[in-house]
């Protein structure tokens, strides 16, 4: 049996130096999951794995646990034994995450170890700006770069002014334009798709990720459904999975997301066009409402930046700053803000205990 080289797989020369960490264990690149069953290719090909009961008693969170397109740590490279065993996973070079969805606050790896993120939107009613802004804002932290890819171009009636509204947003972001009506609809992407290298597919469901991708493996692997006439996706893909591209790159297709909840952002590149004005403002610690020679709310007057925009970074900022806290915590945070011109805690305590009073 040919050995297939880890180098091919992305495993470049940090993760190979942080492997020599653990002696008498095995390299491999998680390709698929199911459940607590994950598929990894290693040197000698296609094992499958389950994490260690040790592992599962130090990891902290979800987050801890493998994902697709980690590097991780085995027993061995064969399955003569029954599944291999992971011990440790390598320290992520980047991962898209989000708040998991539901009311919890642990944190979901949805790629790790990823080169490219393509965000794809549909351009039909699928098309959401402030959706996209999220998609970005998430993007860019996950030390990954992002690129925009507008799929269902042959349903957009009026495609430049789409153009305009992205590129609005997707400031410094490279924006591809594809359809699936076309054999070669997606060639494009594939000259982002580099040997050795991960791409992300990330986006609603429906929204044309798989069909992408099939065409980029050149077989319908994955399968597909369109958007409904209410343009309502359904699920297709119910799993994260890695592909090998012919080119020697990798896919990853991952679940459509109806929630995309916040753990932590990049606000700074996401919203780069905001936080550049407000070097001009004449208060570093403007808040750009009613303060006088605001840059913020001069654009706003001259047309050059809409109140949907500052309303987005505004909701996005709040969001991420009381994601992952408890009630109470959130509760202090918003008291701290009440009162911190006027004492503080302090002042807080005694509003609380007044409050508390009444009641």
């Amino acid at each position: 049996m040919n050995k297939i080289s880890m180098l091919k797989l992305g495993c470049s020369q940090r993760f190979i130096t942080e492997s020599t960490l653990y002696t008498d264990l095995t390299i491999g690149r998680v390709i698929s999951q199911s459940k607590d069953i994950y598929k990894v290719i290693c040197e000698n090909g296609m094992i499958i794995a389950e994490v260690s009961g040790k592992f599962r008693f130090d990891v902290k969170s979800l987050s801890d646990y493998p994902v697709v397109g980690d590097f991780v740590m085995l027993d061995r490279d064969h399955n003569k034994n029954g599944n291999a065993i992971i011990h440790h996973v390598l320290t992520r070079k980047s991962a898209f995450i989000r708040k998991a969805a539901g009311t919890s606050n642990d944190e979901q790896i949805v790629a790790a170890n990823i080169d490219t993120v393509f965000i794809c939107m549909s351009l039909n009613n699928d098309f959401n700006l402030r959706r996209l802004e999220r998609y970005l804002s998430i993007a860019w932290d996950s030390n990954a770069v992002p690129v925009i890819v507008l799929t269902k171009s042959d349903l957009c009636e009026d495609l430049q002014q789409r153009l305009l509204d992205v590129n609005s947003v997707a400031i410094g972001v490279d924006v591809l334009v594809t359809t699936n009506m076309r054999a070669d609809g997606y060639l494009q992407i594939l000259s982002y798709i580099k040997e050795n290298e991960t791409v992300a597919f990330i986006g609603s469901s429906g929204v044309g990720k798989s069909t992408l991708i099939n065409r980029l493996l050149g077989e319908n692997v994955l399968d597909t459904k369109e958007i409904r006439n209410d343009d309502k996706g359904k699920h297709t893909t119910t799993r994260r999975e890695l592909f090998i591209l012919e080119n020697g790159g990798m896919v990853i297709d991952t679940p459509g997301m109806r929630e995309l909840g916040l753990s932590s952002v990049d606000l700074s590149k996401s919203f780069s066009d905001i936080d550049e004005l407000s070097q001009s403002c004449k208060f570093h610690d403007c808040t750009h409402t009613s303060e006088p020679s605001c840059a913020i709310q001069q654009a706003i007057c001259d047309g050059v930046l809409s109140i949907e925009r500052l309303e987005s970074f505004r909701k996005l900022k709040k969001e991420t700053k009381y994601e992952g806290l408890n009630s109470k915590q959130i509760e202090t945070t918003k008291l701290n803000e009440m009162f911190s011109g006027i004492g503080g805690m302090k002042k807080a305590r005694k509003y609380l205990k007044e409050k508390n009073k009444r009641r």
